[in-house]
């Protein structure tokens, strides 16, 4: 295997992750938001100061979330951008660690380029961030990993930063969305201040079930294969096979892609034109260094492995 094939594995592979794929819970989540943008731009349209609304995807880790979420806001921004409101109507960053209200203060300021020192007491920096958000005319801020508000800071903490995000909402001058998304204890976090969730439209991404998702995945099976000149052979189009791919995903829609992405590295590595089964053994093989007798793509009775599970052999000790 030379360098030259693993470049242009790598470059190819990298192509197929630029496409999104639209599934059947990415519109109910890309049209609430659409909605949302609309009544904040008829406000500022007409004049009118009313409480912005914001957006909460929960789900577990891998379901997809934050492509889903990367991918409206993109496209969301630039929907805006092209209406003249812009190119930082939507600011996103990640839930910093620990989540205190005065480090996510300073990320945000961060975020619309006005970096402030330490030094600072969080009073000030939240006014300055209030300040930024009208002046640069931001309309939506996005936390990503959203449930590090409750899990990294105590409940104090947690109060203050949800009392922060009330009082972007609420801006009698310039009231700003909040979105957040994260893990399923993100509904805790929305669950303990009443306030915060009323003005929240939510969304939850379900783990995936194999019989129920076995086509769909075969679906998006095809066409990555036609997107990446690869035919898939018989043994992948078998509905077993999709049922494998996701049970192997531990039910989660954004690790399926994954796992369907790493097998398709795995074919361009072996210099195949085709898909099979083999390469979705050793694409598992490498993400988990589980023996045949814990990879699902193997065993007959692959619903008895727990693919959350790495490093998993008959004798280990």
């Amino acid at each position: 295997m030379g360098n030259d094939l693993i470049t242009r594995a790598a470059q190819r592979v990298a192509e197929l992750k630029g496409y999104f794929v639209d599934h059947e819970r990415f519109v109910p989540l890309a049209e609430g938001f659409s909605i949302l943008a609309e009544k904040r731009l008829v406000d500022i349209q007409t004049g009118r100061i009313s409480e912005a609304q914001g957006l909460a995807l929960s789900g577990h880790s891998g379901a997809g979330k934050s492509a889903a979420i990367t991918h409206f806001l993109s496209q969301e921004s630039r929907r805006l951008a092209d209406r003249d409101y812009g190119d930082s109507t939507i600011i996103s960053l990640r839930v910093p660690s620990p989540a205190k209200l005065k480090f996510v203060g300073q990320m945000l300021l961060r975020a619309l380029g006005y970096p402030i020192g330490a030094d600072r007491h969080a009073w000030y920096i939240w006014d300055l961030v209030q300040h930024h958000l009208k002046e640069r005319r931001v309309l939506f801020v996005h936390l990503d990993e959203a449930q590090d508000l409750a899990s990294r800071g105590t409940k104090h903490e947690l109060d203050s930063v949800t009392s922060m995000l009330k009082t972007l909402m609420t801006d009698p001058e310039w009231p700003v969305g909040i979105i957040l998304s994260g893990t399923n204890e993100l509904e805790d976090i929305l669950n303990h201040d009443h306030q915060l969730a009323r003005r929240m439209k939510t969304f939850r991404f379900e783990s995936l079930s194999p019989a129920a998702y076995g086509d769909d995945i075969l679906d998006l099976l095809e066409s990555y294969c036609e997107r990446s000149n690869l035919a898939p052979e018989e043994d992948v189009l078998e509905l077993s096979h999709g049922e494998r791919v996701v049970h192997a995903a531990a039910n989660q829609f954004g690790i399926a892609i994954v796992l369907i992405l790493d097998a398709i590295e795995d074919a361009f590595l072996q210099g195949q034109e085709t898909l099979n089964r083999h390469n979705f053994i050793r694409a598992y093989h490498r993400r988990t260094s589980c023996d045949a007798e814990f990879n699902p793509f193997v065993v007959p009775d692959f619903m008895r492995i727990d693919a959350r599970q790495v490093f998993s052999r008959e004798n280990r000790t």
